[in-house]
């Protein structure tokens, strides 16, 4: 074997190792951002903060109907918790027929960081939006 073909392969191996690594740190990551959802979804409901039917929307301005029930966390309702405790984003593409049939929004992934990469003040700490919606109470649009 030859030093190219070594270094090729421990490089090889220290970038795989690296990828597990970010993998078992995004895991973690979700896992946590889970129980903030799913804690956030029993207070709400602790408190008695009734769920709304959840209304996904385009680009353009369309609002469809989406067949889910929850919260929003974002008063541009770009952002909502379902009951079940899962993360939903409802912006969606916009849909010939989804004035009539609604559509369907599969939860997402939910970050600990919301609107990380977007421009100053968007970004926030999931955490913190979730605290700020329940503090709001029943007064949120």
């Amino acid at each position: 074997m030859s030093d190219g073909t070594s270094w090729r392969d421990e490089r090889r191996e220290a970038l795989a190792a690296q990828a597990a690594a970010l993998e078992r740190q995004r895991a973690a990551e979700i896992a946590r951002a889970r129980r903030l959802l799913t804690d956030f979804a029993t207070a709400m409901t602790e408190r008695g903060l009734a769920p709304h039917a959840l209304r996904a929307r385009s680009a353009g301005g369309a609002t469809y109907r989406t067949g889910l029930i929850g919260w929003y966390i974002r008063r541009n309702h770009a952002l909502a918790v379902g009951m079940d405790g899962e993360f939903y984003v409802l912006d969606v593409p916009a849909r010939l027929g989804g004035r009539l049939r609604g559509v369907t929004v599969e939860p997402s992934d939910p970050p600990l960081q919301v609107g990380r990469g977007a421009r100053d003040g968007e970004s926030m700490p999931l955490d913190e939006l979730l605290r700020q919606r329940l503090d709001a109470g029943s007064d949120f649009p």
